[in-house]
């Protein structure tokens, strides 16, 4: 089992240095779902929340969430993203949202975490628009998709896989 990168030789917690690293392209994919009422989901395709377009709120602040990551989270590198995508698509059979975040750039350390981030603050974004209509609404499902760059090179979850390879 290879060790916690975050912790040294004391098994002190500290910031990973990532100076001898390859500055490379690294790409990662993350999904959050909030799942609902029927009518929730109805309010919210329909464009009929008071609060306005649940979904461009969600998606603004998923992006914002992914630039603050290393103010949210003691141990993550500031870093200089050059794409944050958020997208977020109704899930009418599940009764849920299903949000997916891409977060890009050229560097030497991951964007797991500001991936994780965005779908995170995009599905508590849609938690903080809906709940005074629905109050049991869940967030989950929370995940890393698929990571691109860096000495790891590519990875897929496994749901990820079996779904594109049947």
């Amino acid at each position: 089992m290879t060790k916690l990168t975050h912790l040294n030789d004391a098994g002190q917690a500290e910031m990973v240095d990532v100076t001898a690293k390859s500055l490379t392209e690294r790409v990662a994919v993350a999904e959050a779902t909030v799942t609902m009422q029927p009518a929730t989901l109805k309010l919210i395709m329909e464009g009929g929340h008071k609060k306005g377009d649940v979904f461009t709120v969600a998606k603004i602040a998923g992006v914002q969430a992914a630039k603050q990551c290393a103010n949210l989270i003691p141990l993550c590198h500031p870093l200089m993203l050059t794409s944050i995508k958020v997208d977020l698509q109704a899930d009418e059979a599940n009764n849920r949202v299903i949000i997916q975040s891409r977060c890009k750039l050229a560097g030497q350390t991951g964007v797991e975490m500001e991936a994780l981030t965005a779908a995170s603050v995009a599905a508590l974004t849609i938690y903080d628009m809906c709940k005074a209509v629905d109050k049991d609404m869940v967030i989950g499902d929370i995940r890393v998709l698929e990571k691109r760059g860096g000495k790891s090179g590519h990875w897929q979850a496994d749901s990820v896989v079996e779904r594109e390879h049947g």
